[in-house]
Formats: C-alpha cells, sequence, structure tokens
C-alpha cells in the first residue's frame, strides 16, 4: 500500500488483543463507581442550594 492510501485507523484494528475476562471486569466495575460517584455529586450539588433556601426560610408566624 502506498504511503497516500494508507489508512492508520485500519491499521489499528488490526493489533487489536483479546482483553482478559478479569481485567474487563475490573474496568467496568470501576466505570460503573465512577458512574455512581458522579451521580451522587450531582444529587447533592444541585439540590444543596434549595436545600439550605429551605433551610434558613423565615416565615411569617413564629
Amino acid at each position: 500500500m502506498t504511503e497516500e492510501n494508507r489508512n492508520p485507523f485500519k491499521e489499528m484494528d488490526q493489533y487489536q488483543k483479546p482483553v482478559p475476562p478479569e481485567l474487563r471486569k475490573k474496568v467496568m466495575r470501576n466505570i460503573a463507581l465512577a458512574k455512581f460517584i458522579m451521580e451522587v455529586a450531582s444529587l447533592f450539588s444541585t439540590n444543596y442550594s434549595s436545600a439550605l433556601e429551605n433551610l434558613f426560610k423565615t416565615r411569617g408566624r413564629y
């Protein structure tokens, strides 16, 4: 194949090796944990201001 017709993306596919199942399981577990942490952080960060606002909101009758 000439240099001008070379496609590096097709070459990348040729060198792939299968991933060991235990490594794949570990990576997928880490990704799931990262997603969980991001969801929990989002939950607290988006509702934090409204929770504080409701906590310190004063009402007319006490």
